[in-house]
């Protein structure tokens, strides 16, 4: 049943009260905006004269950022380097209002910086610093007791793994069991490149590429085959909620004990799909924690990532334009 005004308004308005927590492997994007008038006489390549630039959180830091826009109780738990990547990611997401606190500068790895070149609104090329080694011992057991010691603080808890060296099973068992433990919703956007058992999850939200790849399973576009995927999924991690991000087909839920809900994708004009999962995750589980049936939360949800990639950047919405994203 579509969200009737009223009860929009009152989930909505309920998201300023909830509680985030969000774990993950945090970067910096920077966006490097220019135009291209003639071709380079060292390569066949575009000359792009530069005309500004701008940083925004990325990764796990760009759901935080997400939820900064809805409710003033979002922390960050994660590890960035002791480098300028690193202080502008923490200042950025200070000046949001989340919580850094179990963010861990470590001298033993960069920032992950992401840095975009675009010309004439076409991202002409993207260059990657990263390293996605193991975090040292001792800075994994750091932040697994942080982590575990603000559990309690938070109406729900999001994983969200990038694969840079941060999630792995003993960080996610223990965050599952401390959020089982005290009743709270953990919700995950998983890595394929990352296997890991995430039973236990209250939601687990892979995009239709990702379902395929966790199933063991060639990919495919028919509906069949994505609900073959799906059931797999369900029976290997047996989460509340299965989350199935589908680009321009929209979002599948799969709920235990519900029919499968499938809601059409809500974007008018698509720009830039950077960071749209991370719009999603972060609704998606805010939603839930206000009090939203699944199929609520998957309709904010949904409507919200058609918001943003609409933009251009890593982008985020606000309150209202995701309430008039429904027309009501």
């Amino acid at each position: 049943m579509p969200l009737s005004s009223n009860r929009l308004n009152e989930l909505t308005s309920a998201f300023a009260a909830q509680k985030i927590l969000v774990i993950g492997d945090l970067m910096l994007d920077e966006f490097i905006w220019g135009k291209v008038s003639r071709i380079s006489p060292e390569a066949p390549v575009p000359v792009v004269d530069v005309q500004r630039s701008e940083f925004y959180p990325g990764g796990a830091a760009n759901v935080v950022r997400n939820l900064c826009a809805f409710t003033r109780h979002s922390s960050m738990a994660g590890v960035i380097g002791q480098d300028s990547a690193g202080e502008r990611i923490l200042n950025l997401l200070k000046e949001d209002g989340a919580s850094v606190s179990a963010v861990l500068q470590s001298a033993s790895r960069p920032t992950t910086l992401k840095t975009r070149i675009i010309a004439r609104q076409q991202q002409v090329v993207r260059v990657d610093r990263e390293t996605k080694e193991k975090l040292a011992d001792a800075d994994h057991q750091w932040l697994i007791d942080q982590i575990a010691a603000l559990v309690g603080q938070h109406d729900a808890i999001i994983i969200e793994d990038y694969a840079k060296g941060l999630v792995d099973q003993r960080l996610v068992t223990r965050v599952i069991e401390e959020a089982r433990k005290q009743k709270k919703i953990i919700a995950i956007d998983p890595n394929p490149h990352n296997a890991l058992d995430f039973t236990g999850a209250s939601a687990i939200k892979p995009n239709r590429s990702e379902a395929f790849q966790m199933a063991g399973l060639e990919f495919s576009e028919t509906r069949d085959d994505l609900m073959r995927a799906a059931e797999i999924l369900q029976n290997k991690w047996d989460p509340q909620y299965l989350f199935i991000t589908l680009s321009e087909e929209g979002v599948l839920l799969l709920e235990k004990g519900a029919q499968p809900y499938h809601t059409p994708t809500r974007a008018q004009q698509v720009y830039d799909v950077s960071g749209a999962g991370d719009t999603s995750i972060a609704v998606f589980t805010l939603a839930l924690a206000a009090g939203a049936t699944g199929p609520e939360a998957t309709d904010l949800a949904n409507h919200a990532a058609g918001v943003v990639v609409g933009k251009l950047g890593t982008a985020t919405l606000t309150l209202e334009e995701l309430r008039a994203s429904f027309n009501l």
